[in-house]
């Protein structure tokens, strides 16, 4: 009778591994079939690595964080995540080119992609930028008054002999931005407090992501608020031309090659300013500026013979969805206008905002539906729709039905797709028609939607074959600058996502975006070439770390 046990217990463990193998065989890298001894070796060396860390670093006590665990709330986390070794594989080795070739960036919003610090630096280089706030600041109402910030034309300039922090301040009186900072009261901290003081309001602290503004609602009311701050700045030309060069440049040097930033057109309600600071741009100049320095970064870097590091960028055209369907219809004609004289740039049109509180994609059916004929009449090639869709907690919710809208109108990608997984029939759509989703773990995390990456559906879709493109969605207010702390947070966060995995998410993000299909061809090769020298890197250095 015990001969019999052995064989028992073996055919178990053979159903057993059987089972598991059909559970996961929707995996990318599952799907993907033999590993080579390379992929192998160093997916194996990073699992172990991460383990490692797991029962060391994430172990251990640190002051005012009670409760440390690998893929733990970010903001509260961040300090612990780069002291890893797994972050700083995945981040960087000796040489850029080693850094993890992390494929595009396909959903992220242009006014919030550059750190904060650079934007202040650069913004003091220009006397057109003032500053005022609503009353003067003292140390009572400094942590919820918020700066206003303007580019302003000749005559209305100052010399801003008041100081924000001077009880004689007269509220709303403009002072020059580098004079305020100057002038700043030693009690508040001076120039350095006028910075944090800035700061605050650009970004979002755990405090605020984790205690204060303790629904999607309110942390919402507080993530928009940074835009309305930095608009001024980011939209002002000097400036933004700047803040596009070092866009792309530290995507670069985070192992991005290709970038689909969505910039938000509105009329006059967040205009772009020309350097008088009077004349406001039009969209086309806007474009023009970044096509000019898209441009001048691809011939900086073929002279350097690293062509290969950046493929090229493109535009996904957005508008807010507070406005009128009649006014939409201005905003599409306007997206195919600069489509004829941008075809290479523009790629897609989006409606962005809060979906929870703002109109849904059945509120502008009417000239949603008519854009395909709109395209035809004027004779542009395709502007497919990519639409931000169920970024919500929502079951049923219009914010949750946006994803059938989405679908049903032909988006290419869905953006965010948080509740997708509540809908079987679309998450075979998906698979079926080609959907990517850009899912942007850091981003829903904070604004609340998730409390940790354990609780984030992103495996769900990995487990039934979902193309996905992890993204970052807004790192200047998040703090999750490129890519390497979302795909940090995902592999640390799960025991079956390896480095494969990672891999094959940033190969869909170049067959996923929407450049032509030569240069996705080039930039997957491109791809390869740099996938297989971090492969090798990410194994010593990862074997040096276990010894």
């Amino acid at each position: 009778m015990s001969s019999s046990v052995p064989s028992a217990i073996e055919e178990y463990e053979a159903s057993r591994k059987e089972l598991i193998f059909a559970d996961r065989a929707q995996r990318a890298d599952h799907k993907k079939g033999q590993l080579s001894e390379l992929e192998a070796l160093a997916d194996k060396v990073i699992r172990e690595v991460r383990a490692t860390e797991a029962a060391s670093i994430w172990s251990r006590e640190y002051e005012g964080i009670p409760h440390p665990f690998p893929g733990m709330e970010f903001l509260t986390g961040r300090s612990i995540i780069v002291q890893t070794k797994l972050f700083k594989i995945l981040e960087k080795g000796c040489l850029p080119r080693i850094t993890m070739p992390k494929g595009g960036l396909l959903h992220v919003h242009l006014d919030a992609t550059v750190n904060v610090s650079f934007l202040l630096e650069t913004a003091m280089k220009y006397p057109a930028m003032h500053v005022r706030a609503s009353t003067a600041l003292n140390a009572t109402n400094i942590g919820h008054v918020l700066p206003e910030m303007s580019a302003l034309p000749q005559h209305l300039r100052t010399a801003g002999e008041i100081a924000l922090t001077d009880h004689d301040y007269i509220p709303d009186a403009w002072v020059p931005m580098l004079k305020a900072r100057e002038s700043f009261d030693p009690k508040l901290g001076g120039p350095d407090g006028f910075d944090r003081w800035i700061t605050a309001a650009l970004t979002i602290n755990p405090t605020e992501a984790y205690v204060t503004h303790n629904t999607v609602t309110k942390i919402w009311q507080k993530f928009q608020s940074t835009f309305i701050v930095s608009a001024p700045l980011v939209r002002y030309q000097p400036i933004q031309r700047q803040y596009f060069r070092e866009f792309i440049l530290s995507s670069i040097a985070d192992g991005i090659s290709y970038v689909e930033p969505r910039i938000n057109f509105l009329r006059d309600a967040i205009p772009f300013i020309a350097e008088d600071g009077q004349r406001q741009l039009t969209h086309r100049e806007v474009l023009k500026d970044f096509e000019d320095v898209v441009g001048e970064v691809k011939a900086e870097l073929k002279a350097k013979g690293r062509e290969d590091d950046f493929i090229t960028a493109k535009i996904i055209y957005s508008t807010i969805r507070f406005i009128t369907p009649a006014e939409l219809e201005w905003y599409l004609q306007d997206c195919i206008a600069l489509k004829k004289e941008f075809p290479h740039l523009i790629a897609g049109f989006d409606l962005v905002g809060d979906e929870n509180v703002l109109k849904p994609l059945t509120y502008y059916l009417e000239p949603l539906l008519k854009f395909r004929e709109m395209q035809k009449e004027a004779g542009v090639s395709e502007i497919p729709f990519i639409f931000h869709g169920g970024e919500t907690l929502g079951d049923g919710t219009e914010a949750d039905m946006n994803l059938y809208d989405a679908i049903l109108l032909g988006t290419k990608r869905i953006g965010h797709g948080f509740s997708l997984v509540k809908h079987p029939k679309l998450i075979e759509l998906c698979k079926e028609r080609g959907i990517a989703v850009e899912v942007c773990p850091i981003s829903n995390e904070i604004l609340r939607l998730t409390s940790s990456m354990h609780m984030h559906p992103l495996p769900v879709l990995l487990n039934q074959g979902v193309p996905v493109a992890l993204c970052s969605d807004d790192p200047s207010v998040f703090g999750n600058m490129g890519l390497t702390f979302d795909y940090f947070q995902v592999l640390a966060a799960s025991e079956i996502t390896g480095l494969v995995q990672l891999g094959e998410m940033a190969k869909d993000s170049i067959k996923f975006s929407s450049m032509e299909p030569e240069e996705k061809a080039h930039a997957l090769g491109a791809w390869q070439k740099r996938w297989e020298i971090f492969l090798e890197y990410a194994v010593v250095e990862g074997q040096k770390f276990l010894t």
